[in-house]
């Protein structure tokens, strides 16, 4: 089982905060941080990622060598890791505890020797070294809060500036990089970006107090406040980024837009809008300038969506949605070409298999963390934590119909395609929907429900329940009502149940525990079938047959994506490690592909070559 690709999780951003992206020397990928993972986006195929796994803790910048063959990252703890970006097996050079608190930005020397990493720390707010050997090569000081960004003038003489929530921009000479002088009183809120200009001959920064400043790049000096009263902006400044031609510069604002500059006229060349309604998601947290021949500019939004910008066209060419948080339900359409995915906090993504783009529903998503789907031809059903059950119109790609509110918090959800049906478990009752109307129910009394299955071809539907059992019903095909009481009731040993799932047209059913291990059951006999399957040392969270019957795929909190033969208990196919801090979905595509997402914001396709 090898990777196809692999569908990055977004930027990770955070309200008043920068979002510092990163493109290589060659204009053709771009870096940036999502959850505890490093992401290096192909920029004119998003679908094609590098991942890198390195970090413990969640990561926050990462930034290209200028000679585009090592990325310096950051995380929470105050971490710098140094890898190797062109090999496949991504091998880290070093690991360099830098502040105790996090990592805010960092960069290199034009010579890719030297790292200067900022942020916020208890002892110092920064730390000048070697990229190889971490050996100290200066001390930043002169600031007396936290450092929210850092920038190194590519050209000899050396110099760098840091700025920070002291609103002071201060200098510093080298190598080794020492203190020359502290600017104070031009910006009067934190400063939340800086960049040399590519000649080094000008320095721009920028702040939360919506000005734009202009240094003289080789004696920090000012020069003066760049400002358009007309098209200047009106809100916070996140982001700034050079054209490689020096005259140019891009900056981002929580204003909701992005504007190039002129630097000899100090005036907006040109400017997009996000959004009309305000929303704080439309907040442009950080922009990037490739070094390219297409002068295609990149921005992201506090969404985490990233705009492509062209100066010829007033709205951007391309928007890359996706995820930022966990994804922790994931569906796939019937005809197999579209995947749904839904995250931590409620946002729902549907996904073109063939291009591995995303589209965001443009009506009201979930408002609390998505469960699980079930699909039936045409329309995808969705559950989630905000106590509701929607409708997905897959034609039109959007929520259709009313909201449906559940009794009690939905545990799962499953798909009746001999009834036209939908039946959803929740904490208080089994409910049986149709046409967004609740048309019967059932409640439960003797045990907590965890997750639910049924198989069109015994007419049964199956209940997974916290006290290691399962409960099935035998429902009749002449009306909707749910039995009662259970039919049978299949014992696990072990652990709690957390998923079900029934082989296509047949009665064995697969039932994940949350220790780990999957026993095959005949339900229409309460068979025991094996259960051998206990290669997985977390949470099931998913199980999916093939549609032939003769496979299964899992996911486990423990990171794996392992395949079984139905056919021969023994066979099995593992790929370790799938998803960083744990795989919550996995589904078959076809009898060669599956799909699976997780903790880490993103999806991956694998080619399978079944066991």
């Amino acid at each position: 089982m090898q990777i196809e690709s692999i569908w990055a999780s977004n930027p990770t951003t955070a309200r008043g905060q920068p979002t510092h992206l990163s493109s290589n020397p060659m204009g053709t990928k771009i870096a940036y941080a999502s959850n505890k993972s490093i992401f290096l986006r192909d920029i004119d195929t998003p679908a094609d990622s590098i991942q890198y796994t390195g970090h413990t803790a969640n990561t926050t910048v990462a930034r290209f060598a200028p000679s585009g063959y090592y990325v310096a990252s950051g995380d929470a703890s105050g971490v710098v890791r140094v890898w190797d970006c062109v090999g496949e097996e991504l091998i880290t050079k070093g690991e360099f505890p830098i502040i105790n608190g996090r990592i805010n930005d960092i960069a290199w020397d034009s010579e890719s020797k030297r790292i200067i990493s900022v942020g916020d720390g208890k002892e110092r707010y920064g730390h000048c070294m070697t990229w190889d050997t971490g050996n100290s090569i200066g001390e930043i000081s002169g600031h007396s809060n936290v450092v929210n960004t850092v920038s190194i003038k590519p050209t000899r003489p050396y110099r760098a500036a840091t700025g920070g929530d002291d609103n002071s921009i201060v200098f510093y000479h080298g190598p080794p990089f020492k203190f020359n002088t502290a600017q104070r009183g031009q910006h009067t809120n934190f400063v939340q970006g800086l960049a040399f200009s590519p000649d080094g001959n000008h320095l721009v920064s920028v702040a939360s107090d919506w000005k734009v400043f202009l240094w003289d790049g080789k004696t920090g000096e000012p020069v003066s406040e760049i400002k358009d009263s007309e098209k200047g902006h009106k809100g916070g400044v996140y982001g700034v980024s050079w054209n490689a031609d020096a005259k140019r510069f891009a900056t981002a604002s929580a204003d909701r837009t992005v504007k190039i500059w002129d630097l000899e006229a100090q005036k907006v060349l040109k400017s997009w809008s996000f959004g009309d309604t305000g929303s704080v998601l439309d907040q442009q947290t950080g922009v990037v300038w490739p070094n390219r021949s297409d002068g295609l500019l990149i921005s992201i939004s506090n969404s985490g969506d990233l705009n492509y910008l062209d100066e010829r066209a007033d709205t951007p060419v391309k928007v890359v949605a996706g995820h930022q948080k966990s994804i922790t339900g994931l569906g796939v359409e019937p005809s197999g070409k579209t995947i749904w995915t839904g995250s931590y906090e409620g946002r729902v993504c549907s996904w073109d298999l063939a291009s591995g783009t995303a589209e965001v529903p443009e009506s009201q998503s979930h408002t609390n963390q998505v469960t699980n789907f079930a699909a039936s031809e045409g329309r995808m059903y969705s559950i989630a934590m905000d106590d509701t059950l929607r409708t997905i119109d897959t034609n039109v790609k959007d929520f259709t119909g009313s909201i449906i509110g559940t009794d009690g918090q939905p545990r799962g959800v499953t798909y009746a395609d001999d009834k036209s049906a939908v039946f959803v478990v929740t904490l208080a009752e089994i409910a049986v929907f149709r046409d967004g109307n609740k048309v019967t129910s059932t409640p439960i009394k003797d045990y907590t429900p965890t997750s639910v299955a049924y198989s069109s071809s015994t007419n049964i539907l199956a209940v997974g329940a916290e006290n290691n059992s399962i409960y099935t019903y035998q429902l009749s095909k002449s009306d909707d009502s749910i039995p009662a009481s259970p039919s049978s009731i299949l014992k696990s040993s072990r652990a709690s149940i957390s998923t079900l799932s029934f082989a296509p047209n047949s009665a064995l059913l697969a039932a994940g525990d949350s220790s780990g291990k999957i026993v095959l059951y005949d339900a229409s006999t309460g068979e025991v079938k094996t259960t051998r399957w206990a290669f997985h040392t977390g949470r099931i969270k998913s199980i999916s047959w093939n549609k032939a019957g003769t496979h299964i795929a899992s996911g486990s909190l423990d990171t794996n994506v392992i395949i079984y033969s139905a056919e021969n208990y023994a066979k099995n196919v593992k790929a370790l490690g799938a998803h960083k801090e744990g795989c919550n979905g996995v589904e078959w595509v076809n009898d060669s592909t599956i799909v699976s997402a997780g903790a880490d914001g993103c999806v991956k396709v694998w080619e399978v070559v079944a066991p």
